[in-house]
């Protein structure tokens, strides 16, 4: 995500905002983000004029400050979400409690939250067969929302999003869906990318990268 005045934007954000965790601060940059330039040209990468740029390059694009001001959408997260990463990426207890300032202790294997953590993008580098990830929003704009979702998928693989339709009222702010993955390749895969949109069909379009790679059993299990 490229952007002069994202500073700026941060502290407009947090201003309007008083009580948005820093996560779901990124989460409005990165959802309302463009995929275009300042000169409305498609983004390429740096050092390869003929290569159109990918996530990889620009993570969710060139900041857009207006949207952000009105995501619609968020994806937030709290310590509890960070510690389950930690601990699945191996930290022990001393060392997240360090972190944290408080006595933390890890009661199971957190794997599956590498993948699950609500971030506003999935990657999924190992696709072999199927997988589904989870993730939830929560609704910042009007209280009396429904949101669909749409799909553009990597190639080399079909996406499902369960449920398609999140229905937002005054006591319901924050739902959970789930976007399963299936292989369509029996060759070892490159990255390839996509998006999932979630709509009102007004003025919020929340849209997040979808990365993923495909692998063989038997090529994973030699290297």
């Amino acid at each position: 995500m490229s952007c002069p005045h994202v500073s700026g934007i941060v502290a407009l954000l947090k201003g309007k905002y008083q009580t948005w965790s820093p996560a779901a601060i990124k989460s409005a940059l990165i959802t309302t983000a463009s995929l275009k330039d300042e000169y409305d040209q498609i983004i390429v990468s740096e050092g390869a004029p003929h290569k159109q740029a990918d996530p990889f390059d620009y993570g969710g694009g060139h900041v857009n400050p207006n949207k952000a001001m009105d995501p619609g959408l968020i994806y937030d997260m709290g310590v509890s979400d960070y510690v389950h990463f930690l601990c699945g990426m191996g930290y022990n207890n001393s060392a997240i409690s360090s972190m944290t300032k408080t006595q933390t202790r890890c009661f199971r294997k957190s794997t599956g939250f590498l993948v699950n953590l609500n971030l506003p993008s999935i990657t999924i580098p190992e696709l072999k067969k199927s997988l589904t990830v989870s993730r939830t929003v929560t609704n910042v704009g009007p209280v009396n929302s429904v949101y669909t979702a749409r799909v553009q998928t990597p190639a080399g693989a079909t996406v499902g999003v369960k449920p398609s339709t999140l229905t937002f009222n005054s006591t319901v702010k924050t739902l959970k869906f789930q976007v399963t993955f299936r292989s369509q390749l029996r060759v070892q895969g490159r990255y390839s990318f996509g998006y999932l949109f979630w709509e009102d069909g007004l003025h919020h379009v929340v849209r997040i990268p979808l990365i993923v790679r495909t692998v063989i059993d038997e090529f994973y299990s030699q290297t």
